[in-house]
């Protein structure tokens, strides 16, 4: 869940809408189901044809749901893509922390806070350059 507040912090403070409540939500929603489907499965280990893995597969397709419900079309304009995504590895970090993974989801939250916050600098000029080429 902390690992998730601090991805989350980045996006408030770029004023996005999915913030540190719900990020801490998805990792902590994420380690939760984890830590179910291993209790789960290691109670009903010997039933022919359970698989216990089945739940974190089902944390990926409803991250998706929620996912998909944060991009939206203004007009022409796509935007939710680094919000939806955002929380697609807040949920995989959250998943490596609930299988025992601490190394991983650290690694994971460092690596997404890069990204969140260097690309901004990589991109700024991009889109300058971008938005100079498409004005006559």
């Amino acid at each position: 869940m902390g690992l998730g507040v601090l991805i989350g912090a980045e996006r408030l403070l770029v004023h996005k809408e999915a913030g540190m409540k719900t990020h801490a939500l998805v990792s902590m929603g994420a380690a939760v189901f984890i830590l179910i489907s291993e209790a789960v499965g290691e109670r009903y280990a010997g039933l022919p044809g359970f698989n216990p893995v089945m739940m974190a597969a089902q944390v990926v397709i409803g991250i998706g749901f929620i996912g998909a419900g944060a991009i939206m079309f203004q007009g022409s304009h796509l935007t939710g893509l680094t919000t939806a995504g955002g929380l697609w590895v807040t949920a995989g970090i959250g998943m490596a922390a609930g299988f025992g993974f601490f190394a991983l989801a650290v690694f994971a939250t460092i690596f997404s806070l890069i990204v969140l916050t260097a690309m901004n600098f990589l991109e700024k000029p991009i889109k300058k350059i971008s938005n100079d080429i498409g004005q006559p």
